[in-house]
């Protein structure tokens, strides 16, 4: 069953993503992309996350097609204008690749080559409507296509606004992308689950699948890194004390990212896992969290 009809079955889903290399070498990914297999309904494959530059998102989303894995090509604004960014999406579409997260990127003054011109032509939204273009059998332009995809696009938003404002803005930034087409939301990480619940009982009536996103903690200093610098991102202090105290960090991290899926089966569709370099502990959440 691919990403697509287990969402439409009802099920609750469990996406996890992978991060391409900086290199031409993908055994290890492969090999943690295999660990996931089965135990998850799709993969997302990072595009040059945090603006790094690193092999394309494309053809890992290949791979992990040939290796029976269904993959969710994660596609950015920031680097293809609309020329680009329509080409590879029917390139994705001939190498096999049917689900899309419409995203607009961040900026390569935050990655490893901060001289790098921003494109930005287009933004998540746009990119959105583009993909329904497609599917319609036409490009931006009006042009007819000979051949048309039928991508099952998905788009991000992020629950953790801190204030109302934020948070409103959020949900009219959910609205649009529902509009343009989006079919289901993964979150940014979720730390608070009685801001999670606030978010979904404003959001419920949108009838739009949505992902709690889950980020395993790897220590207390990674838990203030993203405090101060990750928007949306807040790990309340307990959580942080309990990092700092535990003699053993993968099992704590475990249980808190078990205990988080947990509370989220009752406000949600699913969760979706990012593990950043620890996706070997992915099932170990899974059955941790009784999935």
């Amino acid at each position: 069953m691919g990403f697509r009809e287990a969402l439409d079955s009802g099920k609750f889903l469990v996406t996890a993503e992978v991060g391409p290399v900086k290199g031409t070498e993908t055994d290890v990914l492969l090999e943690d992309a295999e660990l996931l297999k089965g135990k998850v309904d799709a993969v997302n494959v990072t595009d040059l996350q945090s603006s790094v530059m690193r092999l394309g998102s494309m053809a890992v989303c290949h791979l992990l097609k040939d290796h029976g894995i269904d993959p969710i090509l994660q596609m950015t604004c920031r680097d293809r204008n609309r020329l680009a960014l329509q080409s590879d999406l029917l390139s994705a579409w001939v190498l096999g690749i049917r689900n899309v997260l419409a995203l607009t990127g961040d900026h390569p003054t935050l990655g490893d080559h901060p001289d790098a011109m921003s494109v930005f032509d287009l933004d998540s939204v746009s990119l959105l409507k583009v993909i329904g273009r497609l599917n319609e059998g036409f490009d931006m332009a009006g042009n007819q296509l000979k051949g048309a995809p039928d991508f099952f696009p998905g788009a991000v938003v992020n629950p953790g606004a801190d204030n109302e404002a934020a948070l409103e803005m959020q949900i009219i930034k959910m609205e649009k992308k529902i509009e343009a087409g989006a079919k289901f939301f993964q979150t940014q990480g979720i730390f608070d689950l009685d801001l999670f619940e606030k978010f979904m009982k404003r959001v419920e009536g949108f009838n739009t699948p949505v992902l709690g996103g889950i980020i395993l903690l790897k220590s207390a200093g990674m838990a203030r890194f993203m405090n101060k610098n990750v928007a949306g991102v807040f790990v309340p202090d307990p959580l942080i004390k309990e990092m700092e105290e535990t003699k053993d960090k993968v099992k704590t991290s475990v249980k808190i990212a078990a205990e988080l899926i947990k509370g989220m089966k009752s406000l949600c569709q699913g969760v979706h896992i990012m593990a950043i370099g620890w996706e070997k502990r992915v099932p170990m959440v899974l059955d941790e969290a009784g999935l």
